[in-house]
């Protein structure tokens, strides 16, 4: 009798102490639950013992690369159905060795081992990264840009399309991607109040897309550091073919190493969550050095809600496991606390989330109309990686679980004289 959804049903709402919000449909065929909305698909029992082995988030974010969860339906519906569980149980939720105390909750955890079949361990899925033990080192930082960006450049313009800007765009109504991306460069060039014959700093340049707008729209010259080969080699050839290389330079760097300052600006887009919350304090004082007083920072940064207790913020698995490894997040507060001790002067601030959902739903239509060739540019459980992130993202951004900002800072010199206008926001 086929009966596994049943099963999974009344045993992950013993677990968890609630109805569960989606219907499964398990290996069987059998299916249970809620009769409308997206069904959540257990392919294969060996989903129930990566969750047994690493309750939470790993071990669903495991079985779903593994192809062994899936989704029949809206994505979107079963994340923000599946939020609860996942991630919005709160700073106060019990933990799984608190739940386990509860008898009823013993006696389904029982249930579910007997149900997930022989009691062996599954390997991770190939895609995720292997746990360091010596963060944000130039070795490790290295390693950690080439797992997320040396994937192909083909894969990223699938997904990011002409552009090819991986951060926030910045949307009109009835604009398109590459028309809310070239806003975004523009934005920032005039925050920074780029003028004809300037050096600009790009850290964490990418494939280029900001320092090729700086130069070819403002007349500046622009050093690009990344640590990425795949994306310098790229950027390389697009500042050729837009016959810049007298106005650009792109370099494989890391940040720390950059030493033929004063520059008289510096953008930072998307790069500084790689930082670390240890090192924050050294990135803001490198910049500060690297550019000339009365000169301006743009750091363009997703940031996370302040948690009561500090101390207990803890990087997400599924994140660090196969998305941006040794990533993290800090509040918009302390980034600007840091920037500030570093000695810059934070002139503005300007939350753009919804922005940033809007850019990753479009990114995640732009993998789902062309999945095959995802797949083939790397690999299933790459792809589907990219899909369940940029989704889940989409989400977290919409629920304002996380944020992202552009803060601009100056190097304001003794004589207090920033050089910023009295109406800053003449750029919007």
């Amino acid at each position: 009798m086929a009966d596994a959804a049943l099963r999974l049903k009344n045993l992950f709402e013993q677990l968890l102490g609630a109805p569960l919000p989606v219907r499964i449909r398990a290996w069987d065929g059998s299916q249970a639950g809620p009769p409308a909305g997206p069904v959540l698909v257990v392919r294969n029992r060996r989903a129930l013992r990566r969750l047994l082995w690493k309750p939470g988030e790993l071990g669903l974010a495991r079985a779903w690369v593994a192809g062994e969860l899936d989704v029949d339906g809206d994505l979107y519906g079963a994340l923000d159905r599946l939020a609860g569980f996942i991630w919005e149980r709160g700073e106060d939720a019990r933990t799984l060795a608190q739940a386990l105390r509860d008898p009823d909750v013993r006696a389904a955890a029982r249930g579910l081992l007997k149900l997930a079949g022989p009691p062996i361990p599954p390997a991770p899925p190939r895609e995720e990264v292997r746990r360091r033990r010596h963060l944000h080192t130039r070795h490790s930082d290295r390693r950690a840009i080439s797992h997320h960006y040396d994937v192909g450049n083909d894969f990223y313009e699938l997904v990011l399309g002409p552009s090819m800007v991986y951060s926030c765009a910045y949307w009109e109504d009835a604009g398109t991607l590459e028309s809310a991306q070239e806003d975004k460069l523009e934005l920032i060039c005039r925050k920074l109040a780029l003028t004809p014959g300037q050096r600009l700093l790009d850290v964490g340049c990418g494939w280029g897309s900001m320092a090729i707008h700086a130069a070819r729209e403002h007349g500046v010259s622009v050093v690009g550091v990344t640590l990425s080969q795949e994306q310098a080699a790229y950027a390389r050839k697009r500042v050729a073919d837009e016959g810049l290389t007298d106005k650009v330079e792109i370099r494989v760097q890391d940040y720390r190493d950059v030493s033929d300052g004063p520059y008289d600006a510096i953008s930072s887009i998307g790069m500084a969550e790689h930082v670390g919350a240890e090192r924050y304090l050294e990135y803001a004082e490198n910049l500060h050095r690297l550019v000339k007083p009365g000169g301006r920072l743009l750091n363009h940064q997703i940031a996370r809600r302040p948690r009561r207790d500090e101390s207990a913020y803890s990087v997400d698995e599924f994140i660090d496991a196969y998305v941006f490894p040794d990533g993290e997040l800090a509040p918009i507060g302390t980034t600007v606390t840091q920037l500030e001790r570093a000695g810059f002067e934070v002139r503005d601030v300007e939350s753009i989330r919804e922005h940033y959902a809007l850019t990753l739903r479009r990114w995640v239509e732009r993998l789902e109309a062309d999945w095959d060739q995802a797949v083939r540019l790397t690999s299933p459980g790459r792809a589907r990686v990219w899909r369940l992130y940029m989704a889940a993202s989409a989400l977290a951004f919409e629920h304002n679980r996380i944020g992202v900002n552009q803060v601009l800072a100056v190097r304001t010199p003794l004589s207090g004289a920033s050089g910023m206008p009295l109406r800053s926001r003449t750029w919007n």
